[in-house]
């Protein structure tokens, strides 16, 4: 079954929408319930990863479920996605990730419009966005060759990992990364910050696109 691009935008505003105010408001919930930062990124991690397999079961077969201009950015190399196509993805993947952030403050009774002043900068921060992005990347182009049946579980999954392995609790993506911005709480970083995130993430992706490409396509031998 083929969708019209408007239903799959439609799809990525949604989903995008859905997994930053998840990913917001856990973060507010697990900040208010408890004092203990490792129990907070506890709380905030569960809910991203079980998000993210609801997500992608339910709208991947509408849009693909990118829901990250990362990776439609490494479908649209790959030639699977049209280049107009990918441009309105990510404006879809931004603006719905916006709304996400809005839309959770608003349930938690804070300033729906907000700057956050949490600072995620640093080589090392870089580093990890790289290695998050490479490592989400490196999972949908593996599941792809492999097992797209088991897709939502392994991205979902992989996210829940990546929170704790990586110094910037895995963003490994851009959209989530400038709506998070426009959030003052636990889950929120500097818009001064977003830029080298973003160009770390993409970074990431293109890495992955390079390495898994080479590895999942193996030559003929006589």
């Amino acid at each position: 079954m083929i969708f019209d691009l408007k239903r799959r935008l439609a799809a990525e505003a949604l989903g995008t929408a859905l997994l930053v105010g998840t990913v917001v408001g856990s973060g507010i919930m697990a900040d208010a319930l408890s004092g203990d930062d490792a129990v907070s990124l506890l709380g905030n991690t569960i809910p991203t990863g079980a998000i993210l397999f609801v997500l992608i079961t339910i709208l991947g077969p509408v849009s693909g479920a990118h829901f990250n201009p990362a990776v439609t950015l490494v479908f649209a190399l790959r030639r699977e996605i049209a280049v107009g196509a990918a441009l309105a993805y990510l404006a879809a993947q931004v603006g719905g990730g916006v709304a996400g952030s809005l839309i959770a403050h608003a349930m938690f009774d804070l300033p729906i419009v907000q700057m956050s002043t949490k600072i995620r900068t640093g080589g090392p921060q870089w580093l990890a966005e790289t290695v998050a992005t490479f490592g989400l990347v490196a999972t949908i182009l593996g599941g792809l060759r492999f097992r797209p049946a088991a897709i939502p579980a392994l991205v979902g999954l992989y996210i829940t990992a990546a929170y704790w392995f990586t110094a910037s609790t895995s963003f490994a993506n851009p959209a989530v990364a400038i709506a998070r911005a426009l959030s003052d709480t636990f889950a929120g970083i500097r818009p001064v910050d977003v830029p080298a995130f973003v160009l770390a993430e993409c970074g990431g992706a293109l890495l992955a696109l390079a390495l898994i490409g080479w590895l999942l396509s193996p030559q003929e031998t006589e």
